[in-house]
């Protein structure tokens, strides 16, 4: 069983230097993880996994996320986005909200490709037509650059249930999916069938989610990648 009785000094991640920050906003975020970690006590989560849970916290200021709302890991789910940054791959969002919050610094410094398609105007002109969510179109528009890739969706059920359709179909095969939309339609939902598949997938109970946390779970994957690759 983990602990979060584990000193912050050994969840430090970088330095100021490294993350690009000065030395007053590296000391707030270490205050604010030695405040999340006295409040949430003994947890489950092994020590990367905790690293990621705690930096949602953190950006969401929701201990949920390690309670009712707990965010959950596949076998592999880290070491399979690894994999993926080694790849220098291309990560696919739903929205570009969760695009926006994704740490540019990390991915230049990984070599990775952010790419998200809701605002492409072939998807605008489609979902009227066909009568579908543009992040669902969006979803198979990017479908060529998702293999071998990281899917990250934090908004829309309907994109999470595009990406677990065309991965039954054959049509995809990513490293990794992270599925937490937020909300009251499919959104719980579209989390258990992801959580169903043979494939690596980072997900959570619950109809909590969002850009905010979405974006956390990447920023400290990559960021845990870049302290244990320099």
């Amino acid at each position: 069983m983990g602990s979060s009785n584990f000193k912050s000094e050994s969840y430090k991640i970088g330095n100021p230097i490294t993350r690009d920050m000065s030395e007053r906003a590296f000391g707030i975020e270490k205050q604010s993880f030695d405040i999340i970690e006295s409040e949430i006590g003994n947890h489950d989560y092994s020590k990367d996994e905790w690293i990621v849970v705690r930096r949602v916290i953190h950006a969401t200021a929701d201990f949920d996320f390690a309670r009712s709302d707990k965010i959950m890991f596949s076998k592999d789910a880290i070491e399979s986005a690894y994999l993926a940054f080694s790849k220098k791959t291309h990560i696919v969002t739903d929205v570009e909200m969760v695009l926006h919050g994704i740490n540019k610094k990390s991915l230049s410094d990984i070599g990775l490709t952010g790419v998200c398609m809701i605002n492409d105007p072939k998807i605008k002109e489609a979902s009227r037509l066909a009568n579908k969510t543009r992040s669902e179109l969006a979803m198979r528009e990017a479908a060529k650059v998702i293999n071998e890739g990281i899917v990250i969706i934090g908004n829309a059920p309907t994109a999470l249930y595009e990406v677990i359709a065309m991965i039954k179909e054959r049509k995809v095969s990513p490293l990794l999916v992270i599925g937490i939309p937020v909300g009251f339609v499919s959104a719980v939902e579209s989390k258990v069938d992801l959580s169903t598949l043979e494939i690596p997938f980072i997900t959570n109970k619950g109809r909590k989610g969002g850009s905010s946390a979405a974006s956390s779970i990447i920023n400290s994957l990559m960021l845990m990648y870049l302290s244990k690759n320099r």
